[in-house]
């Protein structure tokens, strides 16, 4: 029977989850886009979303993890958009009043074929 990430030690984590560096790879933008499109449709209206991080860097090495972050129109809207989120697949790793960070991808086996990070920012904290 396989242990859920959450019953997992963290030695366990870094097993299955290795930080790994690889050449840059042209899907990632696409990867980026499709998410994007996705975040675009359950996040409020005017919520800006970017790619960050190394893979939006083209020609270097990068974890082949997309980052993206997303900033909010409006303070108001940051807990509903967890609740939105988590029922779409991403899990919240980390949450301060400000501040939320998703995953996505990450699996009781390892990493998915796609794996995203998630920052979502309140306005002003891009």
């Amino acid at each position: 029977m396989t242990k859920t990430l959450e019953d997992m030690s963290l030695e366990e984590l870094w097993q299955l989850f290795p930080i790994v560096l690889t050449s840059h790879q042209d899907c990632w933008k696409d990867w980026y886009s499709e998410e994007a499109a996705a975040l675009k449709q359950l996040l409020p209206a005017g919520t800006k979303v970017h790619h960050i991080g190394s893979t939006a860097v083209p020609g270097i090495r990068a974890k082949p993890i997309v980052d993206i972050l997303a900033c909010l129109p409006m303070a108001a809207e940051f807990p509903a958009c967890r609740r939105v989120l988590e029922k779409t697949g991403w899990i919240c790793m980390s949450q301060s009043d400000s501040r939320m960070s998703f995953n996505k991808g990450y699996t009781d086996t390892g990493f998915a074929d796609r794996v995203f990070h998630l920052h979502l920012r309140l306005p002003g904290d891009e």
